[in-house]
């Protein structure tokens, strides 16, 4: 797992410094980041604190810094190691920082990551068909300031509820919330019984044929990695991220499609002039339900990818998607959904660094990542709401968007809409013709 911090610099942007855990990337055609380590020696079993001996490999994953620079950001690591640092003429050196740089290849969170004051937290799902049930979730804990591992959890059985579309902290209530995928869940009778409830078949598993699947907000506790889950029903958007502002507003993107045309701004509409791709949603904490959805204008695979705000601005959030929806041309030189085999010489980048204000929905594209880099989490550095708050473990109350924007206007579908709609609202509670 590659942790990953970018500069956003821009005359039009403000100054941040944004740090993440990276995903993967899309190197031609798989999906393993280049030259992701290489072997460096031994370490003998007096040199091993463990006492056991193991091979050593200078990983390019950790922590790095992206500094942007025009329209294209490209990774450079930081702390750089150099091998010269812990290992010299056949033998280690520096036994600590040669098992820093090593251990940083289990830093990988493909069900999902968080960041919460100082702490890194990942989730890995193992391989099903080669797992037992009982062993499928491995969750690490990480400082965040130096790359080194301070925990890791027993196996976590695969009932445990810990895939998410994203994690973050909500500074209101100091817990930590997440988008987590449910394969399998006895819904309330209100929602079954609907004429409109959809149906969805889980073959993924055997013996779960007929039972739902799909997302559901819930509260985490980092302590024993319990999920509770607070929407009455499931979801089935295809989210790829999860955000909280300072404000305590949560926030989701979806995956979107090609379909339709740019615009002159580089938007994809439908044939109505409608924006379509990656929607931006925003979720009603106290209840789990989502409150407003707007278009974004831009395409994204439907993989996990990540987004954060920093404290001071709670209307920006910064996100990491991807750009032409990830597909190119392929090795056998037709259209497909694998990595652009020819991105160096068509500055097809797969994925972008993307800046959404939340206020009006508005999502522009500040720049493309070479390498193309993916991220389960991200936070901005020295600017985070976290950043010296107690994480409070597992579910005390869940402060509503709802009340905390008394002055919010909705339609009647439960959406936020702006103060020129017109029609039949709901604000501050009370039912307004406009």
């Amino acid at each position: 797992m590659l942790a990953l911090a970018l500069v956003v610099s821009s005359t039009s942007y403000a100054q941040v410094t944004l740090k993440g855990i990276v995903n993967n990337n899309r190197y031609d055609d798989g999906d393993q980041l280049e030259n992701k380590s290489t072997y460096v020696g031994w370490l003998s079993k007096d040199q091993d604190p463990a006492g056991v001996g193991k091979s050593i490999f200078a990983s390019k994953m950790g922590i790095y810094k992206i500094p942007v620079k025009e329209t294209l950001v490209e990774p450079v690591q930081y702390p750089y190691i150099p091998i010269s640092e812990y290992y010299s003429n056949g033998s280690f050196t520096d036994v600590e920082k040669a098992l820093l740089v090593n251990n940083t290849l289990n830093m990988y969170g493909n069900s999902g990551s968080l960041y919460a004051n100082g702490q890194l937290t990942t989730i890995f799902s193992r391989d099903y068909q080669s797992t037992p049930a009982e062993e499928l979730f491995c969750v690490r804990q990480w400082d965040a300031a130096t790359s080194a591992q301070t925990k890791q959890f027993p196996y976590f059985p695969e009932d445990k509820v810990l895939e998410s579309a994203g994690l973050s902290f909500n500074p209101l209530d100091k817990q930590v919330y997440g988008l987590f995928y449910v394969t399998s869940a006895e819904l309330p009778s209100d929602i079954t019984s609907d004429p409109d409830y959809f149906v969805d078949e889980d073959e993924h598993y055997e013996g779960r044929e007929g039972q739902d699947a799909g997302y559901a907000l819930g509260v985490i506790n980092l302590e024993n990695m319990e999920v509770s889950i607070i929407t009455p029903g499931l979801y089935y958007y295809n989210f790829v991220t999860f955000a909280i502002n300072s404000e305590g507003r949560a926030f989701a993107m979806t995956s979107g499609g090609t379909a339709g045309v740019e615009n002159a701004e580089g938007k994809m509409e439908d044939i109505n002039g409608n924006l379509t791709g990656a929607a931006l949603c925003e979720f009603d904490l106290a209840t789990g339900k989502i409150i407003n959805e707007t278009a974004s204008g831009y395409c994204s695979q439907y993989r996990r990818q990540a987004a954060c705000f920093a404290k001071s601005n709670p209307n920006k959030m910064y996100w990491i998607g991807y750009f032409n929806s990830g597909k190119g041309i392929g090795s056998g030189g037709s259209w497909t959904t694998l990595p652009d085999k020819e991105w160096r010489t068509n500055g097809k980048y797969d994925t972008a660094l993307y800046e959404i204000d939340v206020t009006t929905g508005n999502a522009e594209r500040i720049a493309k990542i070479k390498d193309r880099y993916t991220f389960s989490c991200l936070w901005v550095d020295g600017d985070d709401c976290s950043d010296g708050q107690e994480v409070v473990s597992g579910i005390t109350n869940h402060p509503s968007v709802m009340t905390q924007h008394p002055s919010s206007t909705y339609n009647l579908a439960g959406q936020r809409v702006s103060d020129d709609y017109k029609g039949i609202v709901i604000k501050n509670g009370r039912k307004v013709l406009k």
